[in-house]
């Protein structure tokens, strides 16, 4: 009876482990949390990284991103042509030597605890969270990228 009330509880674990390993998707999740933290500087009413890239200090100094409201525009700032571009503003900086974070993380939520929740779900979604450029990305860093929609 013992082993199977243990085998019971393992086969819970598995369980519970399988679904709180659910896929991360930009529908699902990160679309939530970019509405709540990210579209009053990012969304509609922003510029096109184009027209943002034109006169940058415009538009920051009227504290306005360049758009990333969907997920086209979303994982332009992932993998191509802005690789990393996301997670460099978004990382919390416990990876780096310095441990300074993106100008973005502080936006992530109101606080530490909701910080940290959404960074994990960016990371989940993400999948190969590395703060590189275009030029110093590898190809097998590339196709671990996850970002699905």
């Amino acid at each position: 009876m013992k082993k199977l009330i243990l085998g019971l509880g393992a086969v819970a674990l598995v369980w519970g482990a399988q679904a709180a390993g659910a896929e991360v998707t930009w529908q699902k999740d990160i679309k939530p949390i970019f509405d709540k933290q990210c579209a009053g500087c990012h969304g509609t009413g922003s510029p096109e990284i184009e027209e943002f890239d034109k006169d940058k200090k415009k538009w920051t100094d009227n504290s306005v991103g360049m758009r990333m409201n969907s997920y086209g525009t979303m994982i332009s700032f992932v993998g191509w042509p802005d690789t990393g571009a996301l997670m460099r503003r978004l990382d919390d900086g416990s990876g780096r030597a310095d441990k300074k974070a993106g100008n973005m993380y502080e936006n992530l939520g109101s606080s530490d605890a909701e910080r940290k929740a959404n960074l994990d779900i960016f990371k989940a979604w993400v999948g190969n969270w590395n703060l590189k450029r275009w030029k110093d990305v590898t190809k097998d860093e590339m196709n671990s990228l996850k970002i699905t929609y």
